[in-house]
């Protein structure tokens, strides 16, 4: 195993993305002593949530009575959740939520949706965060953006070039194999009554097929924290219509959650996973110069 200091970047489309697909691996490196910095593009202001949040105070006296305000909200649970993985440093990359589907909105005043940013400005303010801090590994996602997000998939385009500028010595894709989030969806369907909006055939079609993951992180002893940096996102557990996803993986009994959440993928975009996956990798800094 690597015994030097390293520094993990994770780079994440909006708050709480963190929690569901790298929270372990985040807080397994800042465990063993690694450094771990949280790169935010979006400020999550588009995200849904229920009326409960309205009026609650946050700090400065401001009221949530509107998208900004939930920004707000949202980036301060990306914090609280930072805190529970051990992060050293979080950043905002300063860019507006783009939304999930239908026409992107207008850029709201002094921001710009992310995924109307220029690349080369995206990347250039993601690669001087990396060569400040001298990253060895970052995280971001595949091409398709697990399941297809537009500011996810900014987040692999914007990811992949920033690591060219600051010549990053290793970019992993986080991921989870496609039978594996579907077998787990379905579990957590025999706990849960998924709202109506809610697609689990989705999950067949996103991700990554099992042959092409590299890097396969057992994250078990650190199911505590992955749990405590979900919990930390309260805004997105429930909208209106009542608990959404995020919710229903926070009711998982203990034991089984730390059966379904005790492992995170990664695939190295460099390489060659023709031989199937024999040679998977336990280790994200593994082979590092």
């Amino acid at each position: 195993m690597d015994t030097m200091t390293r520094t993990l970047v994770a780079f994440h489309a909006h708050p709480d993305d963190e929690a569901l697909l790298t929270s372990g691996t985040m807080a397994k490196a800042a465990a063993e002593g690694h450094r771990v910095v949280l790169v935010i593009a979006t400020d999550g202001a588009l995200g849904f949530a229920s009326d409960e949040f309205k009026g609650t105070e946050l700090k400065g006296g401001t009221d949530f009575v509107n998208g900004t305000a939930l920004a707000d909200v949202r980036l301060e649970e990306a914090r609280a959740s930072a805190d529970a993985l051990g992060v050293a440093r979080v950043e905002w990359l300063g860019y507006a939520d783009s939304g999930h589907d239908g026409p992107i909105p207008a850029d709201p005043p002094g921001q710009v949706r992310f995924c109307r940013a220029p690349l080369e400005e995206a990347a250039e303010r993601l690669a001087a965060i990396l060569r400040t801090e001298r990253a060895d590994v970052l995280l971001t996602y595949d091409a398709a953006g697990g399941y297809g997000h537009r500011d996810h998939v900014r987040v692999h385009e914007v990811g992949a070039r920033a690591a060219e500028i600051a010549a990053t010595p290793r970019v992993l894709e986080a991921t989870v194999p496609r039978d594996t989030i579907a077998r787990a969806v379905r579990l957590v369907g025999r706990f849960y009554h998924y709202p109506d909006e809610f697609d689990p055939t989705v999950f067949e079609r996103s991700y990554t097929a099992r042959a092409d993951i590299t890097h396969r992180i057992n994250v078990r002893r650190q199911a505590g924290a992955k749990r405590a940096s979900m919990r930390a996102h309260a805004s997105q557990a429930s909208s209106n219509g009542g608990d959404r996803t995020l919710a229903a993986f926070l009711r998982i009994p203990r034991p089984i959650y730390d059966l379904v959440f005790g492992r995170e993928w990664f695939r190295d975009p460099t390489a060659n996973t023709s031989g199937g996956t024999a040679g998977i990798h336990s280790d994200i800094f593994e082979g590092l110069p």
